[in-house]
């Protein structure tokens, strides 16, 4: 067993820090609250050492607490979408030449009413983020980004007419469960149409995991910090499978 903890000043102390915020105007009473309300969650000597008024009858906390709480290192088992590393750019389009023989076509989109381009445009535009480069700059990819706000009709529209190899949905507002029927509804769309199986289908967004994009019918999911090489890797590498393993 491999039992871990939480730790601020010493290994183990099982110290730490937690923010959030209650419905309540700031004062003692309010402190008091928060404090009660964390040694309720289960923590161990509590201090509120932070709170700011937001808004009239809405407060923010900081606090400090600890937690006895351990778990055994050993028995987790990771939400990844892949277990191979992601190859560099070079690398896939090096994979592409030699295993896939043509240039790979992939449409994405930030669907529904959500109007952030931030994720999709991280992946897909040439100059990419934190110095990875996006889908664009890839040499042997040719990639469609067609922004925000766009409908999931228009986004399968588009990929149907490219004879796309993938699809990529960007989701980055959550609120009220939103992107869950965002992407509910863009994979009833494509088996309405006969045309599930044609795409290698990937989400992406901050609160996305693998676990949830696979439970709701796609491929795949890239959550916070995933680059394009993660993308282009998965896509080529499934490409490829499917290519040499055709789906009947």
């Amino acid at each position: 067993m491999n039992l871990i903890r939480p730790y601020g000043d010493t290994l183990n102390d099982g110290k730490v820090q937690l923010s959030f915020t209650l419905p309540i105007p700031d004062g003692a009473r309010a402190l008091e609250a928060a404090r009660e309300l964390v040694l309720k969650w289960g923590f161990k000597e509590c201090e509120i050492v932070h709170s700011a008024p937001l808004s009239a009858g809405f407060t923010f906390f900081v606090a400090y607490a600890q937690t006895e709480i351990t778990i055994d290192f050993d028995t987790v088992v990771a939400d990844e979408a892949s277990k191979e590393a992601p190859m560099t750019m070079d690398e896939t389009d090096d994979f592409i030449r030699q295993q896939i023989g043509r240039k790979v076509i992939i449409v994405g989109a930030c669907t529904g009413s959500d109007a952030h381009t931030v994720g999709i445009d991280a992946i897909m535009n040439m100059k990419g983020y934190n110095h990875h480069f996006g889908l664009e700059r890839y040499r042997e990819i040719q990639a469609y980004n067609l922004g925000a706000q766009v409908p999931n009709e228009k986004l399968i529209a588009k990929a149907r007419e490219l004879n796309a190899d993938a699809i990529l949905v960007s989701q980055v507002v959550t609120q009220k469960d939103i992107h869950l029927h965002n992407m509910t509804e863009f994979i009833e769309l494509l088996e309405a149409e006969g045309v599930r199986d044609k795409f290698i289908c990937v989400a992406g967004g901050p609160r996305i995991s693998n676990k949830l994009a696979i439970e709701l019918g796609f491929d795949v999911g890239f959550g916070r910090g995933s680059y394009a090489d993660d993308v282009a890797s998965y896509i080529v590498r499934t490409l490829k499978e499917r290519l040499d393993h055709p789906r009947i």
